[in-house]
């Protein structure tokens, strides 16, 4: 199991990288992006069974973005774990890139499926979990899906179906930041209690604090050890976490310039929470 502090440091490197990706572009999701870096650093430096060097490996955990906006903050932890150099992450959207804004599993190394259709991503975790217990693998499959994304029906499609199947091996994170593009979840769709809603589907439901690399962790292995049922971990999160001037703007961070001189402002944030360099 890894070290805490290496976790968070991973997960601020995360961050830095994300904004230098999106300020050298010049927009971008960044706020989506930023909530989910602690949840990255846990999967990709501590739990998901990869091979930076064998991407393709059939028996191999997965995760799929289905809120794939989040691209870019999956981008930097890819090339931290040794995907790609970390060079291409300065070509983020831009013509003959390999990291488009949203995943694309055609053109990314490393990403395991193509997203963008909100609600569309989860149904495809559901797909591969089922495949992965019938090809006889002990692998999981994770999912991060938005609350924004929840109001989608192909998500209770999706949850359905994991549930009927008995997918333990499929686990969800809700990334429960309670806004989405055009404002507050509950003001525009409210989905109500998650973890009733999850639970009234046949999941097994945590709440966790999604910025705390400690409590994930123990979440996730506490839904590795339910049998019979899928688990969702609802995350806790701040939209734009890591940067004050980004988590205030609120919804408006869902997709927004980044000028040079923010991009330089965020990333001495960045810097000054990790008490160091991280470029």
């Amino acid at each position: 199991m890894a070290d805490n502090v290496f976790l968070e440091k991973q997960a601020r490197k995360i961050r830095y990288l994300t904004v230098r990706e999106i300020g050298t572009l010049g927009v971008g999701h960044i706020g989506g992006c930023l909530s989910i870096a602690e949840l990255l650093s846990v999967l990709y430096f501590d739990k998901m069974n990869i091979d930076p060097a064998n991407p393709k490996k059939a028996e191999r955990d997965r995760l799929v973005i289905s809120k794939a906006h989040a691209g870019p903050a999956l981008y930097a932890a890819l090339s931290m774990r040794g995907y790609f150099d970390e060079a291409e992450l300065w070509t983020l959207n831009k013509p003959n890139t390999c990291l488009p804004s949203h995943c694309d599993m055609k053109r990314t190394v490393g990403v395991d499926m193509t997203a963008g259709s909100l609600g569309q991503g989860i149904s495809c975790g559901v797909g591969m979990a089922l495949a992965s217990r019938l090809r006889g693998y002990d692998a999981y499959v994770y999912a991060i899906v938005g609350d924004g994304e929840s109001q989608e029906g192909q998500v209770w499609e999706a949850a359905m179906a994991a549930s009927h199947f008995g997918l333990d091996n499929f686990i969800v994170f809700l990334d429960y930041n309670r806004l989405q593009i055009d404002g507050f979840t509950d003001d525009i769709m409210s989905t109500g209690d998650p973890a009733a809603r999850w639970g009234a589907f046949g999941f097994d439901t945590q709440e966790v604090d999604g910025h705390d690399v400690s409590a994930i962790s123990q979440a996730i292995g506490r839904a590795k050890r339910v049998k019979g049922k899928p688990s969702m971990l609802i995350l806790h999160t701040v939209k734009g976490k890591g940067v004050s001037f980004i988590e205030a703007a609120g919804a408006t961070n869902h997709n927004m310039i980044l000028t040079p001189e923010q991009m330089e402002t965020a990333l001495a944030e960045i810097n000054e929470a990790a008490g160091c360099e991280l470029s």
